[in-house]
């Protein structure tokens, strides 16, 4: 055991060391093609771009060894992040069903939301599930899969605000406020208050958890959380900045790190790891790589608005049809307010080469909030998908002493 951790030390001292001694290097690559990111290079604060790059080498025993490269991270900027909060939620959600430890109950066990404070909504049924029963496992899938938004609601009702929270703080996730809903106008006291749900197994009742409440405040004093010149609100334009302090924040960094706890949880600070079984990580693992198509249920090869790249920015932003399997990005994308977000893990099993690429670009041009003017057809999806390529470019010239064993992370049935 103490060999494993003195073993563990060296990686982080090695990771630690190859961050400072070259930080230059996505600076250097992005400005190496003026003819892709030159629009977006030339005032890069005004675009808010923050990106993490992770290469990752491996020894003889196929273990990791992390080199960290950053351009513009500040966890103390804030960028609304959308839909990447969705994935520690579901993480939090798989963790807290393995801590209940309540014989009968696991992530298929069929799950009943129902009310107990304004405004909530019940979930009895889900068309979506082969057999019509919500459970956690289902809303993982559609989560991860698509983005579902109430798939992500009824997690967070699941897991609470306080426990959300507080669990990713004691793992060292100190960047970090989860507090609402997403796409219901969740806010306040009404965020706090999480549904009651049961469980069954058959039409046993394994376990009940009630309406629950936070009793918690979490402030964080961060830079630029008022934002733009003006909003819509109720059709309405507010001419005042946009205050995001009362809404859902997470750095950059504490997303790239928690995507590598769960991609590499042996190589990571035990206190950073989720507690999560090895069933767990295949669900996780196969519902973050594969594309919609692949899916059968949730079932979404007749829905025409939802092509292969719908969750993949990096690489495939501007890519409708994904034609090469052998690349697999798992991933968390965030897109609204302006704001475009991944943070992924990237492999390609045929060239065998793997790297970790988070980042966030903000498009906006004329600072008004809800009025469905974004520019992200033009500017961040482009600048996303070609920074994903060009990060894939240079990992293909890199090179390796030791080829990775990527066996692990191939989608299987």
């Amino acid at each position: 055991m103490k060999k494993h951790a003195i073993w563990l030390l060296f990686l982080f001292s090695f990771a630690s060391c190859a961050h400072s001694q070259e930080n230059k290097l996505i600076e250097k690559l992005l400005k190496s093609r003026k003819d892709l990111f030159g629009t977006v290079m030339a005032k890069p604060a005004k675009f808010e771009v923050q990106i993490i790059y992770t290469q990752i080498d491996r020894n003889e025993k196929n273990e990791p060894i992390f080199s960290e490269y950053t351009y513009r991270a500040d966890k103390n900027q804030y960028f609304y992040p959308a839909s990447t909060v969705k994935f520690p939620t579901a993480l939090l959600a798989l963790e807290k069903l393995n801590e209940l430890n309540i014989e009968g109950l696991n992530k298929y066990s069929r799950m009943q939301t129902d009310s107990g404070y304004t405004q909530q909504t019940r979930v009895l049924y889900d068309s979506s599930a082969a057999d019509f029963n919500p459970s956690i496992a289902h809303y993982i899938k559609k989560l991860l899969i698509v983005s579902d938004n109430d798939a992500y609601n009824r997690l967070y009702e699941f897991v609470g605000q306080k426990y959300l929270n507080e669990q990713l703080y004691k793992k060292g996730y100190n960047d970090l406020r989860l507090i609402h809903r997403l796409s219901v106008g969740d806010a306040g006291e009404r965020a706090k208050y999480t549904n009651p749900i049961t469980f069954y197994e058959d039409k046993k009742v394994v376990y009940h958890q009630p309406l629950a409440y936070s009793d918690k405040t979490y402030t964080f004093k961060l830079k630029n959380e008022l934002k733009g010149k003006g909003f819509y609100q109720q059709e309405k334009l507010v001419n005042k900045p946009m205050n995001f302090s009362d809404k859902n924040y997470i750095s950059l960094d504490n997303l790239h790190q928690i995507l590598k706890a769960v991609i590499f949880p042996d190589f990571v600070p035990e206190k950073q790891r989720f507690n999560l079984t090895p069933d767990d990580y295949k669900l996780l693992y196969k519902s973050m790589c594969i594309l919609p198509k692949e899916s059968d249920f949730p079932n979404y090869k007749s829905d025409t608005t939802i092509t292969d790249n719908f969750v993949k920015f990096l690489m495939y932003a501007d890519t409708k049809k994904i034609t090469n399997t052998n690349v697999r990005i798992f991933n968390k994308i965030g897109l609204a307010y302006g704001y475009l977000i991944d943070n992924a893990y990237i492999v390609d099993f045929k060239n065998q080469i793997e790297f970790m690429l988070s980042a966030v670009i903000y498009v906006n041009e004329d600072q008004i909030f809800n009025d469905d003017k974004y520019e992200y057809d033009t500017i961040g999806f482009p600048f996303l998908a070609n920074l994903g390529r060009v990060i894939y470019d240079y990992e293909l010239k890199r090179e390796r002493k030791v080829k990775p064993n990527l066996d692990q992370y191939k989608v299987s049935d």
